[in-house]
């Protein structure tokens, strides 16, 4: 099982001063969207690196020194997080060659760095090689292919993991026999198909087949989804080395944990949540006859989701009578596209409060989109009004890398806090920057 707690604030780097003004990271808000403009990405460095050492001593504890975290840099990637992972011990994960650009921009180490995706064309591949990237996680066959050409012209031999899909459901947490098999990601396990590819694999005279890899799902909150996919992996491990003679050396068991977006959803202990699945592995292991392999963990959204927060100023308040209240922003799907996407729930709160009637809003964008909404039926005061600042919580991942120029409009800055101060880590795009590619 997975071990919560509940805590009085939806993260703990909220609070509000004797001002009733809410303050993030132990700052209070209004000076710094007066200083840097609305709308505006905020991230709590002290809470990444307290995210990054959670998983670096919960992951060393249970499955020991060697054990990797790697940061599944998709959930937020500019230069100034890889240097912070970078310092916290952690490789990382990624899935293209902005990524992989980025984070040699910024002095990462790549020969620390998975590189996933379904789809690596031959001038990604290429990309990655020259760029010494550690290891290659791969989906299919077409990709082995392909980079055994690649690294043959380049005279060395790749490391790869394959990626392999348990079959694991994470929303019904059990292991069927349809479950998952038919995701775009991986070779299943049930088809024989990930046997296949293991085989196929190890005829390759460039490529060093070290394991395997799977991830299961996102936003997970029950454990059973991590200790039914180990002990599945582990019996796929032990099959392979008894049918194929190939002794798995890494296994990267994915990431997925779940992070607080609203009240009713608990905060995960990680680390007891890792020890748990840690004991559970190295029992699974001993009943099968196997060497545990060395064990990865890919977190990304929990690792800078609760570290990040976004400002909003309040535009236009439009009260329908008799039916909602809309309370329009300064941003929108431009810069979180995921209720849009997927219905997301979001906590929004403002950030100078007090005493008073309240009313239930849609608060929206201001993009000319039906469907941009940021969160529905937010408590407000029944007085907000053009000016107000508003806060959306638990920002600090898939907002920044998902941003988009929908309407040609500007995406917002990254600003770091970190001890009572602040500096910037992305600049605010101006329209320059917008039309700088145009001809």
């Amino acid at each position: 099982m997975i071990i919560t707690q509940k805590t009085d604030m939806i993260c703990e780097n909220l609070r509000r001063n004797s001002d009733g003004e809410l303050c993030f990271a132990g700052m209070p808000l209004s000076p710094l969207a007066e200083k840097y403009g609305t709308p505006l990405y905020l991230y709590d460095e002290d809470r990444v690196r307290h995210n990054c050492r959670s998983y670096i001593e919960a992951v060393r504890e249970g499955f020991g020194e060697t054990a990797r975290v790697m940061y599944a840099s998709k959930a937020a990637s500019f230069k100034q997080l890889y240097r912070i992972v970078k310092e916290e011990g952690l490789g990382v994960d990624v899935v293209s060659c902005g990524e992989i650009y980025t984070a040699a921009l910024a002095d990462f180490p790549l020969e620390n760095a998975y590189f996933h995706s379904n789809n690596k064309t031959d001038a990604d591949i290429e990309f990655a090689i020259s760029r010494g990237v550690g290891y290659f996680v791969v989906d299919n066959a077409e990709e082995l292919f392909a980079i055994d050409e690649i690294a043959a012209k380049h005279g060395i031999r790749q490391k790869i993991m394959l990626r392999i899909t348990p079959g694991i459901d994470p929303h019904t947490y059990a292991a069927v026999a349809t479950g998952k098999v038919d995701s775009k990601f991986g070779s299943a396990i049930e088809t024989g198909q990930a046997k296949a590819i293991t085989s196929l694999a190890l005829t390759f005279d460039n490529l060093e087949l070290c394991g395997f890899h799977c991830h299961v799902g996102s936003q997970i909150f029950d454990g059973e989804v991590y200790l039914a996919t180990s002990r599945v992996m582990l019996r796929f491990i032990a099959d392979m080395e008894r049918e194929l003679g190939f002794i798995c050396r890494d296994l990267d068991i994915g990431g997925g944990l779940g992070v607080r977006y609203i009240e009713s959803q608990p905060v995960i202990n990680i680390k007891e949540t890792i020890l748990t699945v840690a004991d559970e592995m190295k029992r699974e292991a001993a009943r099968l006859g196997i060497t545990l392999p060395r064990i990865s963990l890919e977190p990304g959204r929990s690792i800078v989701a609760d570290a990040g927060l976004t400002l909003y100023t309040v535009g236009t308040v439009k009260r329908i009578p008799g039916y909602k209240t809309y309370v329009s922003v300064d941003g929108g799907m431009t810069d979180n596209p995921r209720y849009a996407l997927y219905g997301s729930p979001y906590t929004i709160l403002p950030v100078l409060d007090g005493e008073g009637e309240r009313e239930s809003c849609s608060v929206v964008g201001r993009c000319c989109e039906s469907g941009d909404i940021l969160q529905e039926n937010v408590q407000l005061r029944a007085d907000t009004e053009r000016g107000d600042l508003l806060a959306c919580l638990t920002t600090g991942a898939y907002h920044y890398s998902m941003a988009s120029n929908y309407n040609r409009i500007p995406r917002p800055p990254v600003v770091m806090l970190k001890n009572g101060e602040s500096y910037l880590a992305v600049k605010r795009e101006s329209l320059e920057d917008i039309i700088k590619l145009d001809i």
